[in-house]
């Protein structure tokens, strides 16, 4: 039985509850509400017609799905895209087509996965300076391919 509860609004007939596909996923799978043709190179704003409310101390994290990318070449912006837990709106998920192909997105369709998880918030303080690590300021690519 899940420790946590996510309350979740639909609002309007075409929308669906996000739902597990298998016991012990860590993704829910949201669903389109709406109709949309994607052209190749095109982003859009795909409503999903939900409204949630998170438990306290969590985010949701939403999260491109992976049968959609290879397939189709078909992916999220803004990604992993972060739900906070005051935010009541309609949530919506920004789909690419990076294929050659137009896209249709039908209503219905499991369009992204949304990840509930924990968050820490922390005090803020300003430093002169910052404890060394072994690691130093390399990034980028510093540890070679």
């Amino acid at each position: 039985m899940p420790a946590y509860t996510l309350k979740v609004k639909l609002l309007n007939d075409r929308a669906r509850l996000p739902e597990y596909a298998h016991p012990g996923d860590a993704g829910l799978d949201l669903f389109a509400a709406a109709d949309k043709v994607l052209q190749p190179g095109e982003s859009s704003l795909v409503p999903t017609g939900i409204s949630i409310q998170l438990p306290p101390g969590t985010e949701a994290q939403i999260r491109p799905r992976s049968g959609l990318a290879l397939k189709y070449q078909v992916t999220l912006l803004n990604t992993p895209g972060t739900i906070d837990a005051g935010y009541r709106g309609e949530i919506g998920v920004i789909m690419i087509n990076h294929g050659r192909l137009p896209f249709k997105v039908e209503t219905g369709m499991k369009i992204a996965q949304m990840v509930i998880k924990p968050v820490l918030s922390v005090k803020i303080e300003a430093v002169d300076e910052l404890e060394e690590s072994s690691r130093g300021t390399g990034g980028f690519g510093s540890t070679g391919v």
